[in-house]
């Protein structure tokens, strides 16, 4: 299977609320913000692609590629107005000893 299939098999499963929150749960899970933030692009791109999502938001597009890179670092409110618009909520669980 080629990138571009597997690309788009993801986005296809990654469309599916439940799926997509599994999916950030477990990349934020990782403890790694730059795979997290993949993640959240991965569900963007699957929420009509980063364009839809900055016009969704009223976010730069430019902005809004740099911000679902590895390197990127968002605000909070950025942060919370993504997931918002790709129809997931931020909650917390409590941690479970270690």
């Amino acid at each position: 299977m080629g990138t571009k299939n597997y690309d788009e098999f993801l986005h296809e499963q990654l469309r599916d609320p439940e799926v997509a929150a599994a999916y950030l749960t477990d990349a934020l899970e990782d403890d790694s913000p730059e795979l997290f933030l993949i993640a959240l692009r991965n569900v963007a791109e699957a929420h009509g692609g980063i364009a839809a999502i900055a016009e969704a938001t009223q976010l730069n597009r430019q902005t809004m590629y740099r911000t679902l890179s590895s390197e990127g670092n968002p605000t909070f409110a950025t942060l919370l107005t993504i997931l918002r618009a790709v129809g997931m909520n931020l909650s917390f669980t409590p941690a479970i000893p270690v």
